[in-house]
């Protein structure tokens, strides 16, 4: 399955700021011992073999019991109603990681998958926030953690990170995520966005 991704990605947790498992490569543990966290997908020019998934819009349940590196997640992928089938079927075997790439490896650490859901998502993007909406189950706005000069974003640049090598570091303004029995209020902490550019296999 030969595919590429592009686009914008955003990332709230339930850790302090700043979350460890991203500079340490999952090998850290999350600062309250376990992760809750939820990733959107922006996918702004895309395409999976011969499926066009440009303008899509995907946003993913997390839960790790422990370091990242040690598996054992539990994840649930949420498709914007706009999607066909194809797209979600081809969606989430790349972004499950089944289907190589650099996150490829995540595949592996994933020990249950929950119901996906096919729901209406809203992406929207300011200068210092990013937001995505899921009516009675994601209220996800994050915001930048102001800086010193320049364009007021600080950022951690020319890391390892398997989603990308620049973040924009930020916190929870409003995050809380609540399905497949979670109430999660992850406003306050840790969060990032950064922008993707990935091709499988």
């Amino acid at each position: 399955m030969a595919w590429n991704l592009r686009g914008e990605f955003v990332v709230s947790c339930n850790c302090e700021f700043f979350c460890p498992c991203m500079p340490s490569l999952g090998k850290a543990r999350p600062s309250q011992g376990v992760c809750y966290s939820w990733f959107g997908y922006h996918i702004a020019e895309g395409r999976v073999d011969d499926i066009a998934v440009a303008g899509r819009e995907v946003v993913m349940l997390l839960e790790v019991p422990g370091r990242m590196e040690e598996g054992n997640w539990t994840e649930a992928f949420y498709f914007d109603d706009g999607s066909t089938a194809a797209q979600q079927e081809a969606l989430a075997r790349v972004l499950g990681g089944r289907a190589g790439g650099p996150i490829g490896w995540t595949s592996l650490m994933v020990a249950r998958v929950l119901e996906p859901r096919v729901v209406p998502i809203r992406f929207t993007r300011g200068d210092r926030e990013r937001r995505f909406e899921i009516p009675k189950i994601l209220e996800g706005a994050v915001a930048a953690e102001p800086g010193a000069g320049g364009d007021g974003l600080v950022r951690i640049t020319n890391a390892r990170y398997w989603m990308a090598p620049e973040v924009v570091l930020a916190r929870g303004s409003r995050s809380r995520f609540r399905d497949h029995g979670r109430n999660w209020d992850l406003s306050g902490k840790s969060a990032e966005w950064g922008r993707f550019d990935w091709t499988g296999p």
